[in-house]
């Protein structure tokens, strides 16, 4: 049975976080290894909308929708009736034992809705970690090539193989190595940062990343070439214009797989249903997860059928993958984002938001850059000139959790902040929201 609505205004009935939240968090210190972080310690009773209530009571305003999860919101109608539906049949087969129907309709609706129009085969799994693993076990397998191509500024998740495909050493990669061989890192195209200027990042950042690979690997070597089209964990760095589809066209002509890593701009989340969208780019896999099941774990790999169809039989798969009430919540989900034009949404929260910022960027110098798409927008914060300021993005933070603003940072600087609303979020808490950003960039 869905939750009683949760109001959608903030309230803040306590200091952040209150008593309640602090004492759980003395138990979970001695109960959680340290290594595990959180943003905000404050406990969370229940959440819905735009708003995420604590054990104190407290009601803050979510920028952060659990890194891009929570698209259709924390507890949807549909999405928890059909998962505690297929809850009271059956909690677990496993697929590869016993399969069932969910599996194969999700399966279905992710041939559907990924980019292209070819005939397509998808895999369920847990994580999005696990999604880039299984599509560079994919590519690599179909090819028979060993080496994959990845990019500066990358996150694909904290395995072994998808440490070493991540760009950032601090928190990811510090004391966990070796990590798996055959990656070879080439340049973004990061326009606010590009040396002869965001005009010409495009072509020259891919003209030196095909230069390097032909270079440097051998075309005829490379497995895949592995892209978030919007960088996440590396700061919601968006390609420049023209960079993808070169890269698109060079794997083409060169017999290499190219993967797309929507796990964080996927289901909505950038004014498309996925950023590759936005340049007709159609990719050869396709790695999902967070936004696929309402905030149920899971993942998929989806991509043309004679690269999917190449493994041999057992070659993928996992105990969990596809966990039947991950799946019934994915069916709901995909029908939310769909039946209530959930793309629209996100482009018409982008450009409320996206104006405000670009207004912050003009009145504080410490706003370098404002970029995004969608409900995916972030600002760079910066000192003298360009250079990074981690430190602003450290007390701007601070000031807007104390205010019950939840916001995250990100950039291989740590000086940006990314802001990733859900998508069923009102108006009103988005302009309050930005609101208390104001004030504490004002602050700064």
């Amino acid at each position: 049975m869905a939750q009683t609505e949760v109001v959608q205004s903030r309230r803040i009935v306590t200091e952040i976080p209150g008593p309640e939240s602090r004492d759980i968090q003395k138990r979970r210190s001695a109960a959680v290894a340290q290594g595990v972080g959180s943003v905000l310690p404050v406990y969370v009773e229940r959440a819905g909308g735009g708003i995420v209530e604590d054990v104190d009571g407290n009601s803050l305003i979510d920028f952060g929708s659990g890194i891009a999860v929570t698209n259709v919101g924390n507890a949807d109608a549909r999405v928890v009736d059909r998962a505690a539906e297929q809850l009271g049949r059956f909690t677990h087969t496993c697929f590869m034992v016993n399969p069932y129907e969910a599996y194969v309709e999700v399966c279905e609706a992710l041939n559907r809705v990924t980019p292209g129009d070819h005939e397509k085969r998808s895999i369920l799994l847990n994580s999005g970690a696990e999604a880039v693993e299984n599509a560079v076990k994919i590519a690599r397998s179909a090819t028979g090539r060993q080496a994959v191509v990845v990019f500066d500024h990358a996150y694909h998740g904290r395995t072994n193989l998808t440490m070493g495909l991540t760009a950032k050493n601090m928190p990811y990669k510090q004391g966990f190595g070796p990590f798996a061989g055959e990656i070879h890192r080439m340049p973004m195209a990061y326009a606010y940062r590009w040396p002869t200027g965001p005009e010409n990042c495009g072509p020259e950042a891919a003209a030196a990343a095909i230069d390097q690979v032909v270079k440097q690997i051998g075309a005829e070597n490379v497995a895949a070439m592995v892209i978030e089209p919007i960088q996440g964990e590396g700061g919601f760095i968006e390609p420049a214009p023209g960079f993808l589809p070169a890269l698109v066209e060079f794997c083409r002509a060169n017999g290499i797989v190219f993967v797309a890593d929507e796990v964080q701009t996927g289901f909505a989340r950038t004014g498309d249903m996925f950023a590759c969208d936005h340049e007709g780019i159609v990719p050869d896999l396709i790695a999902t997860a967070k936004g696929i099941a309402g905030g149920l774990p899971l993942a998929a790999v989806t991509g043309r059928a004679e690269l999917m169809d190449a493994v041999h039989g057992g070659g993928l798969g996992g105990t969990y993958g596809g966990n039947p009430a991950a799946c019934a919540a994915a069916l709901a989900s995909l029908e939310v984002i769909e039946t209530e034009d959930l793309t629209g949404r996100a482009r018409e929260i982008g450009a409320l938001m996206l104006d405000r910022l670009r207004s912050f960027a003009d009145r504080f110098d410490v706003v370098g850059d404002v970029r995004g798409r969608g409900a995916m927008v972030a600002i760079e914060l910066v000192r003298d000139g360009k250079e990074p300021n981690p430190e602003a993005v450290a007390r701007v933070l601070r000031h807007c959790h104390s205010r019950g603003l939840i916001l995250l940072s990100a950039g291989t600087y740590g000086n940006v902040i990314r802001m990733l609303p859900p998508l069923v979020i009102g108006d009103d808490l988005l302009r309050e929201g930005l609101d208390i950003l104001e004030e504490a960039l004002a602050g700064v």
